[in-house]
């Protein structure tokens, strides 16, 4: 599975983005997808989660303003992110995941003005 990762861009305190990561190959919709984050001078962190079912997880922070969704059928995955908040910002990364296998994007740029 390949990932890609698009999306991000600048957007001021309070804006929302979009992000979609596209997968190729086969299996997708077997895979549990996630968005994970990495904010300069910080560790990568898991943002939200989302399994084959549909079954999602946030992070503390971003609960009740990003929402993770999954299109088995067109093989995408997709965080909207609204209520942007400077602490937002950083390098957000699509993961790809089932038992030993684990695929990464390239991360797409996510900042946010205050």
């Amino acid at each position: 599975v390949q990932l890609q990762a698009f999306g991000g861009g600048f957007v001021q305190t309070g804006g929302s983005l979009r992000l979609s990561c596209a997968a190729s190959g086969n299996g997708f919709s077997s895979f549990v997808m996630a968005w994970y984050r990495q904010a300069p001078g910080k560790q990568r962190e898991l943002v939200a989660r989302i399994t084959p079912g549909g079954s999602t997880e946030y992070t503390d922070s971003v609960k009740g303003r990003f929402t993770i969704s999954r299109s088995n059928t067109a093989r995408r995955g997709y965080l909207q992110l609204n209520s942007l908040k400077p602490e937002d910002t950083g390098v957000y990364y699509c993961n790809a995941a089932r038992g030993g296998l684990d695929y990464w994007g390239q991360g797409t740029l996510v900042t946010v003005s205050s």
